[in-house]
């Protein structure tokens, strides 16, 4: 049996990107600072870390599709805090951006954190942004709770190092054929079966990119075809 576990440490060439909302900034500063030194403490350079601000938690995931679309960046974490108020205004936020954040990670396959605060009250959120070696008690929980800035970063560092030791991802054109062959196994005549071939044409794409653009997706489409010129019989009858 294998067994895949990433680990904190220093990750390879590349840097993290940190997105941090201002709205809240008493508590998204603190976040930001814990994220930072977690990364210190395990020998990420200042160099090797970009951060951007946004407005609020609900433009983070536009910025963190930015970075996570250039090759150097390793992960994104994100950071924010939205707090309950009289309005449901705080559930569709978090719902909205926690949904984006997975499809992302999902989509562009770098570790996109999870590092906003949902609280309740003003206080659960200083209670999970505190900064130092202490940390605060949360008295309705009844637990004592750390700086979440801090645990996105450790998550980022330990998920950079998980992946990396992961089998490598085979590319969509590749995962294709490789069904198709299984499916040709399966079946005694695989281009007789009606489902079969429907399922290869509808992974055929018609594109009418140029040949000579640069994001090397030429050999997924097929060349749309041609259509066949016609010309009208002038009508040569005498009135």
């Amino acid at each position: 049996m294998i067994t895949y576990e990433g680990r904190p440490i220093t990750p390879p060439n590349g840097y993290i990107a940190i997105v941090v909302a201002k709205f809240n900034r008493t508590i998204t500063q603190n976040l930001y600072e814990g994220a930072i030194a977690k990364l210190r403490e395990h020998n990420v350079l200042d160099s090797e870390i970009r951060v951007a601000w946004v407005p609020g938690a609900f433009e983070l995931p536009q910025v963190a599709n930015r970075f996570a679309g250039d090759d150097e960046c390793l992960a994104v974490i994100c950071l924010g805090a939205v707090i309950r108020g009289e309005t449901s205004h705080d559930e569709h936020i978090n719902r909205s951006i926690s949904h984006q954040f997975a499809d992302l990670s999902v989509a562009t396959g770098k570790p996109i954190i999870f590092g906003v605060l949902t609280c309740n009250t003003v206080e659960q959120a200083i209670a999970r942004s505190t900064l130092g070696v202490n940390s605060s008690y949360d008295k309705v929980e009844g637990s004592t709770i750390g700086n979440k800035g801090a645990e996105a970063a450790e998550a980022a560092l330990e998920m950079i190092d998980l992946l990396g030791d992961l089998p490598q991802q085979r590319d969509t054109f590749e995962r294709s054929i490789s069904r198709f062959v299984d499916r040709m196994k399966e079946l005694p005549n695989p281009f007789e079966d009606k489902n079969f071939m429907d399922d290869i044409l509808s992974t055929i794409v018609v594109n009418e990119e140029d040949e000579d653009d640069d994001d090397n997706d030429d050999r997924f489409f097929l060349p749309k075809p041609k259509k066949k010129r016609t010309t009208k019989k002038k009508n040569t009858k005498k009135k």
